[in-house]
């Protein structure tokens, strides 16, 4: 079995079960994003189970916006996906603990994705609004560096009283290929801390790597590579394309009766 059992994360007094998994879709309120389809498309979410709004380019190379700007983008996002989606688990992705406090406070967000890895006052901040945290292995390294870092990071949460944590091997961010790989061969250690798995592989560098293709022609790679990640132990599958992941998603509850 792939999975672990009672992986649950309390989101406003709601249990979440991530044993079965989930599709996390992204929606980019930028104009720098590395693929252009995700940025302010809200068309693609349908299929989301959460939905990630980032108003921060975080690709390689790029030079991060003015936090008052990334606020503007972000209220406006939120406003959108509301409208449109009422009941959406919203998710808010950025690496500043001003903005993330801001967004629980003001705009009830439901999840912190955090890809700094606790950088500034962020662990403070998800801790006094009892909030799930993405953590993010953001650092060059291979699996073994992977499990360290997470093992002190979650040391640290824990002693906050954080206990509602998603653990993301952080794919790209700074990582070799050889290392991007070394740790989708060997995700499933990231199992002994019985904490749902995120993974973000949509479309990025090491797909079209192992393609030779592009961002725009990264969909069949993506969907190929989910499939095994979810077999090594994902829980929530952060995608572009949400239609195509939640497929996958059914075609793995179907096999293993989830």
């Amino acid at each position: 079995m792939p999975h672990n059992k009672d992986l649950t994360i309390c989101i406003k007094g709601k249990l979440i079960d991530f044993n079965s998994p989930k599709v996390m879709g992204i929606v980019n309120c930028t104009t720098d994003s590395f693929y252009e389809k995700s940025r302010w498309n809200l068309d693609s979410l349908k299929d989301a189970d959460i939905i990630d709004i980032g108003a921060c380019s975080t690709r390689p190379g790029s030079t991060p916006i003015d936090k008052n700007l990334e606020k503007k983008n972000l209220e406006t996002g939120i406003k959108l996906i509301r409208n449109k989606f009422p009941n959406a688990i919203i998710s808010v992705d950025t690496f500043r603990s001003s903005i993330a406090l801001w967004a629980i406070e003001k705009k009830g967000v439901d999840i912190i994705n955090d890809v700094s890895g606790g950088l500034s006052n962020m662990f403070e901040v998800v801790a006094k609004h009892n909030v799930p945290y993405v953590l993010t292995y953001p650092e060059e390294g291979y699996a073994a560096d992977m499990l360290l870092f997470f093992s002190k990071k979650i040391e640290k949460l824990y002693s906050l009283g954080v206990s509602d944590i998603i653990l993301d091997p952080g794919f790209g961010f700074k990582k070799t290929m050889e290392q991007n790989f070394d740790i989708a061969k060997n995700l499933d250690c990231l199992k002994c801390f019985n904490l749902p798995i995120l993974v973000g592989i949509s479309r990025k560098s090491m797909i079209q790597f192992a393609t030779k293709t592009n961002a725009a022609n990264a969909l069949n790679g993506t969907t190929a590579l989910n499939s095994m990640l979810l077999e090594k132990g994902a829980n929530i599958l952060r995608v572009h394309d949400t239609k195509e992941a939640k497929e996958v998603v059914n075609i793995f509850k179907c096999m293993y009766n989830l």
